[in-house]
């Protein structure tokens, strides 16, 4: 059995830092926390394998672009035949606060292109979402601007922290079932 631990962003130097990557973000945090860089290049992504005390664990960056990455996390899936309960998505929330977070285990795309990629090509809405708040966009700034710009300086603190709570969710996911770790973690 393994788990598979997905960010999802858009690869490339102009996207890194954008409020679209932060499902990157969780995935860059818990490689270097792991010692597990993501050396290995397949299915379109880049990911790591690595083994814990509690088992198998991947992670994965679906290099596809946001709005195919279903495409990188179904190939993957099928190949290492991972089942839909052993996975967990981690993506930007407009809805939410700046840093929160919000688990869930199932749910409509709520308009998250990421999303609706991957309920087409895994054919369900039940899997294990981490969501993470960036806010909406200022009055006047379109949807798309907003989600690829860069975070604010106030607002860099407040989503290392959401990283780093994301990463800790993570890695509690391994050893105890979603919804305990939904529990502990949601509106954090």
């Amino acid at each position: 059995m393994m788990k598979l631990i997905i960010g999802l962003g858009n690869p490339g130097k102009a996207y890194e830092q954008t409020r679209h990557n932060i499902g990157f973000k969780v995935i860059d945090y818990l490689a270097m926390k792991w010692n597990a860089p993501l050396t290995q290049s397949k299915f379109k992504g880049m990911y790591s394998v690595i083994h814990r005390p509690e088992g198998k664990v991947m992670l994965l960056k679906p290099l596809t672009f946001m709005n195919l990455s279903g495409e990188s996390v179904s190939a993957l899936m099928d190949y290492y035949n991972i089942d839909i309960e052993d996975i967990v998505v981690i993506y930007d929330d407009l809805d939410l606060p700046t840093g929160q977070l919000r688990l869930r285990q199932k749910g409509s795309a709520g308009g998250h292109n990421g999303i609706k990629s991957l309920i087409q090509h895994l054919g369900s809405q039940q899997f294990n979402r981490m969501r993470i708040g960036i806010s909406r966009p200022p009055a006047g700034m379109k949807v798309p601007d907003y989600v690829l710009s860069r975070f604010s300086d106030a607002e860099i603190p407040e989503m290392a922290q959401a990283v780093e709570k994301s990463a800790d969710a993570c890695e509690l996911w391994l050893s105890k079932p979603y919804i305990e770790v939904m529990n502990q973690f949601n509106g954090s």
